[in-house]
């Protein structure tokens, strides 16, 4: 086993017990993103969405002391001791950081164009207010395995990162993913990548029933946890066979297809299943079958947006972060699908999956978020996390419940939830100051002005800065 693969093994052990990184600890290259460095800060006078789904919490008062949480309560009922720096921040709202459940290292956009994202993709999350990601598939995974080497070891800045393994798929699939055409070859690809210390295995959409139960029950058996992106196996054969997690939700349900055949995925899939009745009695089994095994799913509304005509996908900040001749080739697809007035997605299918996830929330599904930065290009790594917030309280959830989704749940899903993933006392101080009241305006998600991670608190704009033209690069 390689020497890094022996430490990750170890940290997936051990996940309560990991010190947070001290500023002291960081490079020259980390340390000029650093807006907070003090070990004991107040945050006070904020309005605060904790992340338990509890109503929003006004002039509240968050103490951070030496990476952590040392108490959260009203102004008055905290004390500030001597010598922290204390941060009036009035007119702001305090989320948890945001943990990104289908968070790629690597983008892929329009004109075939797919590259690592080693440098753009971990400053764009963190300066997004993303302090958690999972990969949920690997390109290149060893160019993965060493940026986490580097963020964990304080080298560059960027989020804590939960690696998967490549992509396992069928005989139709290929390119860069690991196509397995038996059980042995499915057990074999696991217990490899569980050795190099993948926490988690994706599994696409071509792989058979077969196949994917030999890679569940290896997978468990090393302590590894798999996800699927699915399609010739539906959601409720892959329940049945052990899957943890499922991803994107209604759009890669094959359970909806009339017409789905054993190990075969449908070929005008996401045209019939957005067709279909979120709230038919296909859609109650589906979701009484994840919630009965609890088996959480993953929403990645913000990847499926760009695909449908006239929504609002030119977004200046995301223009401005992609190269010149990126954006060009965007703005040109964008241009097609809009003037058909309708995209490869309709916009009853996009609508049709927001009601679908509420659903499943509402029978009391486990359901976290990620922006999945590949497609046409429009959903960038950071921004696409934020506008799942947007499209969370456009499909009728409240802020507190969407906030939930996008922080806490996903750590509970990752099994961290004992550290982060909410602001109580104790946990890793991993916190998002936003610029006004994100319960009355949904576009304060955009606005964050300090992202705490470990308690050392990040300046946003110089993040997002450092990356400007360079998405479709690096």
């Amino acid at each position: 086993m390689r020497p890094f693969a022996v430490l990750l093994s170890l940290a997936a052990l051990l996940p309560q017990t990991l010190p947070a990184q001290r500023p002291d600890s960081l490079s020259e290259e980390v340390r000029k993103y650093i807006a907070v460095d003090t070990a004991v800060v107040a945050l006070t006078n904020v309005m605060l969405l904790d992340g338990t789904g509890g109503a929003p919490r006004r002039g509240q008062t968050v103490l951070i002391r030496d990476g952590r949480i040392a108490e959260v309560g009203v102004g008055a009922a905290v004390k500030v001791p001597a010598g922290a720096r204390t941060m009036d921040l009035g007119g702001h709202t305090v989320i948890p950081g945001i943990v990104g459940m289908h968070d790629h290292l690597f983008y892929t956009a329009a004109g075939g164009r797919a590259v690592q994202m080693s440098y753009t993709g971990p400053r764009l999350y963190l300066g997004s207010g993303v302090t958690t990601i999972r990969t949920t598939g690997g390109r290149s995974p060893y160019a993965e395995i060493n940026t986490k080497e580097n963020i964990d070891g304080g080298l560059v800045p960027g989020p804590r990162i939960h690696l998967t393994a490549p992509y396992i798929t069928g005989a139709e699939g290929g390119g860069s993913m690991a196509v397995v055409t038996s059980p042995e070859a499915a057990r074999r690809f696991v217990a490899y990548w569980a050795a190099e210390g993948a926490t988690w295995i994706k599994a696409y959409t071509d792989i058979r029933r077969a196949e994917l139960g030999a890679a569940i029950k290896e997978a468990h058996k090393r302590g590894v946890k798999v996800t699927g992106h699915l399609c010739s196996v539906s959601f409720r054969e892959a329940v049945d066979l052990g899957i943890d997690n499922l991803e994107h939700g209604m759009l890669t349900a094959s359970d909806f297809h009339s017409a789905k055949q054993p190990d075969l995925c449908p070929i005008d899939q996401v045209g019939e299943m957005g067709q279909a009745d979120p709230k038919g009695e296909t859609a109650k089994n589906v979701i009484a079958t994840l919630v009965k095994r609890r088996v959480s799913m993953t929403s990645t509304l913000a990847v499926y947006e760009p695909f449908v005509a006239n929504r609002p996908t030119k977004d200046a900040r995301t223009l401005e972060a992609m190269t010149p001749a990126l954006r060009e080739t965007y703005l040109q697809i964008r241009h097609e699908i809009d003037s058909s007035g309708s995209g490869p997605v309709p916009e009853r299918g996009l609508t049709n999956a927001m009601a679908f996830e509420k659903a499943f929330v509402e029978a009391g599904g486990l359901l976290a978020s990620g922006v999945d930065p590949t497609g046409i290009g429009g959903a960038l790594a950071g921004y696409g996390d934020q506008r799942n917030y947007e499209l969370f309280i456009e499909a009728g959830f409240t802020p507190a419940q969407a906030v939930r989704i996008m922080t806490a749940n996903g750590a509970r899903i990752l099994g961290v939830d004992k550290r982060l993933g909410t602001v109580e006392r104790g946990k890793l101080a991993d916190l998002v100051v936003l610029k006004g009241d994100l319960t009355a305006d949904p576009t304060v998600i955009r606005s964050p002005t300090v992202v705490f991670k470990d308690g050392v608190g990040y300046d946003p704009a110089k993040l997002i800065a450092s990356v400007v033209g360079r998405v479709g690069i690096d």
